[in-house]
């Protein structure tokens, strides 16, 4: 039972890291791009960046997912 609840804590871990690399790096593509008035705070184009870096996000997740034994 022990083993369970530590895989459970670390995949938890595991997640949290991933949604911390996701806010900030969709942070730094939103930033320049708002700041140079390329778009506006909650334009269309603001969530379609969140979006896309959490597709990115998401795969990168996946990917190293397998690499670690968790």
């Amino acid at each position: 039972m022990e083993e369970k609840k530590s895989n459970s804590i670390k995949v938890f871990l595991y997640i949290s890291v991933w949604v911390i690399i996701w806010g900030t790096l969709g942070s730094f593509i939103d930033y320049p791009l708002y700041k140079n008035k390329i778009y506006l705070e909650g334009s269309i184009y603001q969530y379609l960046t969140f979006s896309i870096t959490a597709i990115v996000s998401i795969i990168g997740a996946k990917f190293f997912y397998k690499k670690f034994e968790l």
